[in-house]
């Protein structure tokens, strides 16, 4: 989709306006007149009358905003002008009243009135609905969490719905998971005193071609895996030393990758053994889970060595249980190793084990996940996490899309509501959610578990309430920093992202130089004097 883009009484937004249009259509290009004015190019009305040339936009949006000072109301009228002689036009105007003291608190709630509008507009072109209005940040519930600390659940559920243009599904949705996490970790927001850690282990058997995780073929040439598990344990030791400096408790410690079980049950007990010498109270980490992701890689001796050091959650994903999607994309074991290795694990001891499913492999339909949902019904795990397909850039499956044939909109609708339905009769409830761009049909990925049994870290990771320090390869950090107040009363705090290398070539040389600067980003987020590793 093209489209010719006016701006009246603003400038700047064209990130808020691109996202908008992406809702509605995969492919957008987006030309403003105003460019087009300062390079002498084509002027709105020029590219009217050329309309039917190739390249030329197929629509012409005009968004108008008007502030009124003295009743602090921003007007926003947004028009959609066919640029063909079929001469379709949409319109939708908008006030709203800025309750913002701050400038950066009034730009936000301007981007608000302009995407509203926006969206209600391009709904009117499409005849399609939003059910997530003209929200497309990652994380859904930390705003849910925002309103719930100054309204109640009835009212903050009402403010998404009239600010944000969400559905009354998606709203409560949010409500119960946010509710739910609080019941879960009472202490969620008074955790400045602990961190969680984050162990990055890149190597699977495969990769998947929807996968840009690192995850590299444990058998190839990018990198040692012994140069790469010298330096983790470096890491390890090094963060643990800073942990004790530091006065700071581990919450919860995950094992991901990359399959973390794509190395021997020798070497993962070498890594517990530093774990345990070097981390501080490990008997008071709340919870520790290895991503074994990859049922090919879980072994007898694997499972033992997860038992001695108490591992108490772990994570085997079918994705599917159809084998032709499976070697669609690059999954090189079969469906019944699935299951054999799922009841290898009950019967070794492993009784929190998680599950992930994915909507909208390339193939697959309604059918096929209703067979996927009856299979996972003979095993129920003690938790599911169900993603929507999402076409990120740098994965196989985008460079090739043209290869890869997937369920419509309507279709990924509807195997969502059997998901849904197929929690509620198995009495698992939702407790994380996030959202991700270019996922099919706007959706979201939801974690569900029985009672009792959610994931702590994901809880903590996806909130951002708490310090995540990554080790290993392409780990990321995630730095709080100490919590500030603005000029509207509500609560900020700095976060400062540090990735390790993806590549274990490159982590390999150049572990010592990320830790230290990431060691010192820790120092200056903790007010502690930095000090170089040794």
């Amino acid at each position: 989709m093209k489209a010719l883009i006016v701006q009246n009484g603003f400038t700047g937004y064209r990130m808020d306006i691109f996202h908008t249009w992406k809702l509605f259509y995969e492919e957008v290009e987006l030309q403003y007149a105003e460019d087009d004015a300062k390079q002498g190019a084509v002027h709105a009305a020029e590219v009217a009358d050329n309309s039917e040339g190739e390249g030329q936009p197929q629509w012409r949006m005009t968004l108008t905003l008007e502030m009124q000072p003295d009743t602090a109301k921003a007007n926003a009228h947004v028009t959609l002008e066919s640029l063909r002689e079929d001469g379709e036009r949409y319109t939708h105007e908008e006030a709203r009243k800025l309750n913002s003291r701050s400038p950066e608190g009034q730009a936000r709630e301007i981007k608000r009135v302009l995407c509203s509008t926006m969206l209600q507009v391009l709904e009117q072109l499409t005849g399609l609905s939003m059910t997530w209005g003209i929200l497309t940040g990652v994380r859904p519930t930390k705003l849910m969490h925002n309103l719930l600390m100054k309204h109640s659940r009835e009212e903050s559920i009402r403010l998404l719905q009239e600010e944000y243009l969400l559905s009354d599904a998606k709203a409560k949705l949010l409500a119960d998971i946010a509710e739910r996490q609080l019941k879960v970790i009472p202490d969620l927001f008074e955790m400045d005193n602990e961190v969680s850690v984050y162990i990055g282990i890149p190597f699977c058997p495969t990769k998947c071609a929807y996968c840009t995780f690192p995850a590299y073929d444990i058998r190839g040439n990018n990198g040692s895996v012994n140069s790469f598990l010298d330096g983790l344990h470096h890491e390890i030791r090094e963060t643990g030393r800073w942990l004790k400096q530091a006065g700071l408790g581990i919450t919860t410690i995950y094992w991901g990758g990359g399959t973390p079980t794509s190395i021997t049950a020798e070497e993962m007990d070498a890594l517990f053994v530093t774990l345990h010498d070097s981390f501080p109270a490990m008997d008071k980490v709340r919870e520790l889970t290895v991503e074994a992701g990859r049922p090919d890689t879980i072994t007898p001796d694997k499972l033992r060595v997860m038992r001695k050091w108490n591992v108490d959650r772990i994570s085997i994903n079918p994705q599917s249980f159809t084998q032709l999607t499976l070697d669609k994309i690059g999954r090189h074991h079969t469906v019944e190793e699935t299951i054999e290795k799922f009841v290898l694990s009950r019967e070794m001891g492993m009784d929190n084990i998680n599950m992930d499913l994915i909507i909208g492999l390339p193939n697959e339909g309604v059918e096929e996940f209703r067979y996927t949902l009856d299979e996972t019904a003979k095993l129920l795990p003690e938790s599911l996490t169900v993603h929507t397909l999402s076409f990120k850039r740098a994965s196989k499956m985008t460079k090739n899309r043209d290869q890869y044939e997937v369920a419509e909109r309507d279709e990924i609708g509807e195997m969502m509501d059997m998901a849904n339905q197929f929690m509620e009769e198995h009495e698992y409830v939702p407790y994380y959610l996030y959202r991700q761009k270019n996922m099919l049909g706007n959706l979201e990925n939801v974690g569900y578990s029985l009672e009792g049994r959610e994931s702590l870290y994901n809880i903590v990771m996806m909130e951002e309430r708490q310090t995540i320090i990554g080790v290993g390869c392409g780990a990321v950090s995630k730095v709080l920093f100490a919590k500030e107040t603005d000029a509207d009363g509500n609560e900020h705090r700095r976060i400062e992202r540090f990735p390790n290398p993806k590549e274990p070539s490159v982590y390999n040389q150049a572990y010592k130089e990320y830790l230290d600067k990431k060691l010192k980003l820790l120092d200056e987020a903790y007010a502690l004097p930095s000090k170089t590793t040794g």
